[in-house]
């Protein structure tokens, strides 16, 4: 039996799970266009087969998350082995890729996980959300891709592709309806010719909130209301040449996010699945910008690409876009009806990059090289509103027996100021705010070549050349409280400053990677990366005021992995083994009396993992897929490493899995039946480090369904859904900023979810 053949039995035999819908071509040189079963991706920036990239990569298509179901990145996630996304709100998301954690709000840090929307960099936490609609596909790639996807790709790079205009007339319309009083609307109209042709795209979603906010004048919390539009021209004056514009628009008003107490008022008595109290500030409006707990929020973004074949085997390639967000979130940190830490977060900025890339591709060479320039500014802006008495005795218990928020609702540190001071005052606002910026701008150029010694086998190397400046500033006012002479955040009062640190920094990043052709629809792939996320400029004050800098050296990692990936016979997979190795491991942990995140080292980090994906194709209309992700590592258990010593990634499950099948059932020539279950199982995951088993979820295993008939070739369709079918209840985070102050919160996961949705296409 042939070596090819061998491999080909043990990946069918023993691959655990795999990348739905994903079918390969039966010939290596076979176009996208000549194959409908074909995945085209163009992680490596040209156009190529998936199984013939030689990295880690999971697609999923637009078609299958039609399936699935998915409308948004936190549901896509499970479905990935690998990836897990935590919307905590559509402000505060938090991408994870093999334990690795980019979801800090801070404009003075760097990412780790690149997100890119047709090409650009919008990795920035507080302006990454999007809705998740007429998508052509996603790509997540894993490990660090430097000289793909940019410096922000410490560990991996998730790249969304939006379906692009094309020639004839098309539509789409999708009306869907759903307990929660859920609505949801999108589809997309597509107009033009061969030179011209234009598509405009969006998505509306709105419901209730699922958990039940008690206190007079609020909404319920987690309600939505969400807004994406995109509009995309595409012109192709010769065969030689292409210009794609984007223009894209997302907004959220949504409510209030439930961060919930276990020790105060109502939902400690109820549980953290029943209603809550949870009151805000009444001077919400003057000092934190809203009247309600809620987000809101608005995201514009343009692109413009150009791609030209100037020469035989040769191209030029240029994607330029801009990004703007401004987000204001009020919350209630402490979770309950107490006017104690009310806080809102203020956060905008902008962004703008330019890309330039040649590349060349003969029967023995393939080459590209180019520059990127990277520019963004940003800032967040906390404003803190508390009464002087509850904050003391919530904080402090400055009167024993009084207490904070009894069972009830009722405020009993409400009555400390009236006591404190002798009936002189019954109760004084408190208010302060701080303020950190970031202008952080990039450099690079970039080229990667693959050479092919033999038909079968192609060595590919590249590197990085990067040049950064990143410039922080930070300013405060935390005046004295009245009556009680001091500020209640321990933070310096800035006197009417802003301090700025300046620090600029160079670095070279390589990859290097083999490919093997077992047959036509088979590879063997091996890599080594180095990773980096960009040192921090991290600027404070202290007493004086005077500026206090604390440089955190750059986070670095190299990746090492080899696996397999292909077809055979009826199943596709892929199949793949990595070891990470991190210096200098950055971790994001909250001051103790603060509240306010900062960055530290927590010295070195491992990680080892297996990731597999597979699909099994048993008829036209009967298929089954499955995907796990097993990851063993975290900071390394080294008396070095202090408190963190020995501490898995916070956000990062050991196992991960999802299994199901698709049924696409002819009833009638015209008439179609369709199903798709699916099951996603997560392992134990901590929330935060260092590791607390009271700041932690258990395994969580959801059932999810999606089923309906289609009429008229599959331009009608009638369908039902339902996400967490068995209405697990688990919590979504916990710890938060009340944890710094001895409340930690707790946030519940999405309940059960189902309704029905009607499709109608032209």
């Amino acid at each position: 039996m042939k070596f090819g053949t061998c491999v080909a039995t043990l990946l069918a035999g023993t691959a655990l799970a795999g990348v739905p819908a994903t079918v390969y071509a039966a010939e290596a040189d076979v176009a996208a266009g000549e194959d409908p079963n074909a995945i085209i991706v163009t992680s490596q920036k040209i156009e190529q087969r998936a199984v013939d990239v030689p990295i880690t990569l999971s697609v999923q298509t637009g078609e299958r998350m039609r399936e699935l179901g998915v409308t948004d990145i936190g549901e896509l996630s499970n479905y990935v082995p690998g990836l897990n996304v935590q919307v905590q709100s559509a402000n505060n998301p938090g991408f994870v890729i093999r334990g690795i954690t980019s979801d800090s709000g801070s404009a003075q840090q760097g990412p780790r996980v690149t997100l890119y929307y047709n090409g650009i960099d919008i990795s920035r936490s507080r302006g990454a959300y999007q809705g998740i609609y007429d998508l052509d596909r996603v790509e997540v790639v894993k490990g660090p891709q430097a000289t793909l996807f940019g410096t922000a790709a410490t560990i991996g790079a998730i790249s969304f592709v939006s379906a692009k205009p094309q020639a004839g007339t098309s539509a789409s319309l999708t009306g869907a309806y759903g307990n929660l009083n859920a609505y949801r609307v999108e589809g997309f109209v597509n107009a033009g010719n061969d030179v011209i042709a234009a598509r405009i795209a969006g998505q509306w979603k709105k419901r209730d909130g699922y958990i039940e906010n008690l206190a007079p004048g609020q909404d319920d919390l987690y309600a939505q209301d969400q807004l994406g539009l995109r509009g995309s021209l595409r012109y192709t004056p010769t065969t030689d040449f292409t210009a794609d514009l984007t223009f894209t628009y997302d907004r959220q008003r949504n409510s209030g996010t439930p961060f919930l107490s276990k020790n105060l008022g109502s939902t400690s008595v109820n549980g953290l699945y029943d209603a809550a109290y949870l009151g805000g500030s009444p001077l919400s409006g003057e000092v934190l910008g809203a009247d309600k707990l809620g987000l809101n929020r608005d995201v514009y973004d343009g692109n413009l690409t150009l791609s030209w074949d100037f020469s035989d085997g040769w191209n030029f390639t240029t994607v330029n876009g801009y990004r703007h967000f401004d987000a204001l979130e009020v919350f209630d940190a402490d979770g309950s009806a107490a006017w104690y830490l009310e806080f809102a977060e203020r956060a905008k900025g902008w962004q703008a990059s330019h890309e330039g890339r040649f590349t060349y591709s003969d029967d023995q060479w393939r080459a590209s090289f180019g520059w990127n320039y990277f520019i963004e500014d940003s800032s967040q802006y906390v404003p803190l509103s508390s009464e002087l008495g509850t904050y003391l005795q919530c904080s402090a218990n400055l009167i024993p027996g009084l207490g904070c928020v009894a069972a009830d609702n009722t405020v009993n540190a409400g009555r400390a100021t009236s006591l404190l001071t002798g009936g002189a005052f019954t109760a004084v606002p408190y208010s302060s705010w701080y303020k950190n910026e970031g202008r952080n701008q990039s450099w690079s150029m970039f080229g990667d070549v693959t050479w092919k010694p033999a038909p079968a086998l192609e060595l590919t190397a590249g590197a990085r050349v990067l040049i950064e400046k990143r410039r922080s500033g930070y300013s405060a006012n935390q005046p004295d409280a009245p009556v009680y002479g001091q500020p209640l955040l321990p933070l310096v009062d800035t006197d009417g400053q802003t301090f700025y640190a300046r620090k600029s920094y160079a670095a070279i990043l390589p990859r290097f990677n083999a490919l093997y052709h077992l047959t036509p629809g088979l590879n063997l792939y091996a890599t080594i990366s180095e990773g980096r996320r960009s040192p921090v400029v991290q600027l404070s004050a202290a007493a004086g005021p005077v500026a206090d800098l604390d440089l955190i050296k750059s986070e670095t990692v190299w990746n090492y992995e080899a696996g397999i990936k292909g077809t055979v016979g009826m199943f596709s997979g892929s199949l793949g083994v990595y070891y990470d190795k991190y210096s200098n491991f950055q971790v994001s942990v909250l001051n103790a009396t603060t509240g306010v995140a900062r960055t530290e080292s927590a010295g070195s980090a491992s990680n080892l993992g297996v990731e597999a994906e597979l699909e099994a194709r048993f008829t036209d209309w009967l298929s089954a897929f499955g995907n796990v992700g097993f990851i063993s590592g975290g900071i390394d258990d080294k008396a070095a490493n202090g408190v963190y010593a020995g501490d898995q990634f916070r956000l990062q499950p050991k196992w991960q899995w999802a299994a199901g099948f698709n049924l696409n059932l002819p009833v009638t020539q015209s008439v179609n039946v369709f199903l798709t279950p699916s099951v996603t199982y997560r392992s134990k995951i901590y929330f935060e480090i260092p590791n607390r088993e009271a700041i932690s979820q258990g395994p969580v295993t959801l059932v999810n369904l999606r089923g309906g008939v289609s009429f008229m070739d599959g331009k009608f369709q009638v369908a039902g859904y339902a996400r967490n079918l068995t209405d697990k209840k688990y919590l979504l985070d916990a710890g938060n900023t009340g944890g710094s102050f001895g409340y930690p919160t707790f946030i519940p996961a999405e309940p059960r979810t189902y309704g029905i949705e009607i499709t109608a296409r032209y």
